[in-house]
């Protein structure tokens, strides 16, 4: 007789793959716990005749073998891809055929259209353009000839482009019926996005559909794949923003997943390591990509390509030529008569050499220096070690492993010996000794580094009493250790750094981004707005009582933006868990400098506890001036999600706090020439974080926030933080 008894459920998976240029990564996360079960890496297989998708469905398969579990199993799949960024990067997109729409002025503004074909990708081609007009869109016959004119000339993907189609789309559409009946892949300026400006609008599309035939190839590969594995779970694609889409999403604008490569590593900081206020900074062998983590949200902006400005919001990152690999330059060789003169860009990668830092000591015996060009054009001052016939790189790898900044385990750990047995060759010709040649090394290697991360931190006025740098990447300890004791701030290397990329995509939230410019905007005006944002990402997958969108009203461009990102059901954890009170209380002292028995609890819900202290300025004036109230929002897992210098916490019911809260908002806005300025405004509902800081109108902030409270049960506590603009 078999037992009637049901077989525990098991742990489902989540699984993220990052697709590199060289190799494909891809780890399995517990839907849990987050805890990391498993790792592969596999070559990536570009010349594979299922390109890039065999790699990943090697590595998928690999991975789930490796940890014992099936195709039934994963409850989640993404993976991220650089494939759109090097085919900008190299040039490699499809003939781009431009449909301008429309008669009169806009058949005028539609032909400087053809100028996008003088704009030069990075690898120096212009991008390849074929133009038509369609003056009668509403001509069923007319549109098709106009497809017809741009295949004739080569094109192989359709954009539609009309002024004003953020207005009326009517035109681009008739265009896109028409290459769908032509059955060729089609996009249109007002899918893209639905901001004026029809130069920027036309640009943004037309790199989009550049991409569009190789990545709609890749995603119908890959899903027939993980279809074929038995994987049931949706497939989800890594934006350039740090969130995911759906397939189906990403088929309609594959250019979000350009850049999408440093994006997946922030995604990972933030989301595996909890990072509240950071500079996040992902180290490979040849560059580190340096962003920002602030009030627990990445920082976007439109980027550039080929040289233009586009609507593309992507993370705002800077990269910097230094990484794990980056050779040493110097003068000259004589003993005590040489001088630094720089680290990088060039890579020992790039010079074909192996680091110094991990050969055999017995290989370094009588080492002599020497230098070279790694290219023929490169000048000759990149130091080596010549040793039996061999050449060795020195790196900042080495000097990180000499100076003893490389934590066991690392990935970019050497024997501290062998490094400084390296070094002493360096060493002598600067006359000094291995460990402070090693440190110079360093100092010199994050000149630039500590540059950009001190113009971030300026940037995005990030709060230095509790920003921390964070290191992800396999050269993580190369840079990051260092770097945190010449500028003071709090260091660490994130674990599993060697796969941040991977385990950021497998951690990542579905996100969509809607902007609209609006002119005196009405409060019904940012509701849409904001709406529009959460029903996309729900209409991905997420989970309804885990979506929250962040809402900015910029007065001065017209420009009303929502952010929405939202957790899928997988993704969201038990939201009745509550971190112990001392924990919390030990994560907010920390953030504050101060002792956890000194501060005030001033407001909880059961999933957030507000926690804080108040102190007054420093300086001489000091004591005349007012004391304010210094603010740590803990959430259940013991994070610091927001803080605040000068902050004022409520705790309303939510079928009272309308009225509440308009009374507050009142009270606390100020008057200047500007006109009414009202605090900065966070609520706390439940699991969520409702971000109203953005939004300086008091009548559409408490539209928003109506919206918010609107949600929740009449005796919930609604916990209201208000802080004072500077």
């Amino acid at each position: 007789m078999s037992d009637p008894t049901p077989p525990p459920a098991r742990d489902p998976v989540r699984v993220g793959i990052d697709v590199g240029g060289t190799f494909t990564d891809a780890v399995a996360v517990s839907a849990t716990t987050y805890a990391l079960l498993g790792q592969v890496k596999v070559p990536t297989s570009h010349d594979h005749a299922d390109g890039v998708a065999h790699g990943i469905m090697t590595a998928l398969e690999r991975l789930l073998d490796d940890i014992g579990v099936s195709a039934d199993d994963v409850g989640f799949l993404a993976h991220g891809t650089t494939q759109a960024t090097n085919a900008l990067l190299e040039g490699d997109v499809a003939t781009i055929g431009i449909v301008g729409v429309g008669t009169g002025f806009d058949a005028l503004a539609n032909r400087r259209l053809r100028s996008l074909g003088k704009l030069r990708l990075d690898s120096g081609r212009a991008l390849p353009v074929r133009y038509a007009a369609l003056r009668a869109p509403e001509s069923t016959e007319a549109a098709l000839a106009s497809v017809d004119a741009v295949l004739a000339e080569g094109a192989e993907v359709v954009v539609a482009v009309q002024p004003f189609s953020v207005d009326d789309p009517a035109g681009e559409r008739s265009v896109l019926e028409a290459a769908g009946a032509r059955g060729v892949p089609a996009t249109a300026t007002h899918e893209i996005t639905r901001l004026y400006g029809l130069g920027k609008r036309a640009r943004t599309a037309a790199l989009n559909a550049g991409v569009m035939p190789r990545m709609l190839q890749t995603a119908d590969l890959v899903e027939r794949s993980i279809q074929r594995a038995g994987v049931r779970a949706p497939l989800m694609v890594m934006r350039c923003d740090g969130g995911v889409m759906s397939l189906p999403e990403m088929r309609h604008r594959p250019l979000l997943t350009v850049l999408s490569g440093p994006a997946a590593g922030v995604a990972g900081a933030l989301m595996g390591e909890k990072v509240s206020e950071g500079v996040f900074l992902e180290t490979g062998g040849t560059s580190t990509d340096i962003s920002v983590i602030r009030r627990g949200r990445v920082q976007i902006r439109h980027t550039q390509l080929g040289g233009r400005e586009t609507y593309l919001s992507a993370l705002d990152v800077r990269t910097v030529g230094v990484g794990g690999g980056s050779l040493v330059r110097i003068s000259g060789t004589a003993p005590g008569a040489a001088s630094l003169t720089g680290v990088g860009p060039r890579s020992a990668h790039i010079a074909g050499l192996p680091y110094a830092c991990f050969a055999d000591p017995e290989e370094l015996r009588g080492a002599r220096l020497a230098l070279v060009s790694p290219l023929d054009s490169d000048p000759a001052d990149h130091a080596v070690l010549e040793a039996g016939g061999r050449r060795f790189a020195l790196t900042v790898t080495c000097a990180a492993n000499a100076a003893g900044l490389v934590p066991e385990g690392d990935h970019a750990r050497s024997e501290a010996a062998t490094a400084r047995l390296a070094l002493e060759p360096l060493a002598q010709a600067l006359g000094t000794d291995a460990v402070t040649a090693a440190r110079r090394v360093l100092h010199t290697a994050t000149e630039r580094v500590t540059e950009v991360v001190d113009a971030l931190v300026d940037d995005y006025r990030l709060d230095r009493d509790v920003c921390s740098l964070v290191g992800g990447g396999g050269g993580a300890a190369t840079v990051t250790p260092y770097l945190g004791e010449r500028t003071g701030m709090a260091a660490r290397i994130a674990a599993h750094s060697e796969v941040i990329s991977p385990l950021g995509v497998a951690l990542a939230l579905v996100r969509e981004t809607v902007e609209r410019i609006i002119p005196d905007a009405t409060h019904a005006d940012v509701l849409t707005v904001r709406t529009e944002a959460e029903r996309a990402v729900l209409d991905q997958g997420a989970d309804p009582a885990a979506v929250e969108v962040d809402v900015t009203v910029d007065p001065r461009r017209n420009l009303v933006t929502a952010v929405a990102t939202g957790a899928t059901a997988l993704r969201a954890k038990d939201r009745a868990a509550t971190t112990d009170e001392a924990a919390a209380r030990a994560a907010a002292a920390a953030s504050l400098d101060a002792r956890p028995g000194d501060l005030t609890e001033f407001a909880a819900n059961g999933q957030y506890r507000v926690l804080g202290l108040v102190r007054r300025p420093g300086g001489r004036l000091g004591r005349f001036a007012r004391p304010r109230t210094h603010v740590r929002v803990v959430d259940a897992e013991g994070v610091v999600r927001l803080h605040s210098a000068d902050a004022e916490v409520d705790t309303l019911v939510a079928g009272q706090a309308e009225g509440a809260l308009r009374d507050l908002v009142a009270e606390r806005t100020v008057y200047g020439d500007g006109g009414a300025v009202p605090p900065a405004v966070w609520l706390l509902l439940g699991p969520k974080l409702a971000d109203l800081s953005g939004v300086m109108d008091p009548g559409h902030l408490l539209a928003l926030a109506g919206t918010e409270i609107a949600r929740r049960g009449p005796e919930e506590p609604v916990v209201v933080l208000m802080e004072r603009r500077r």
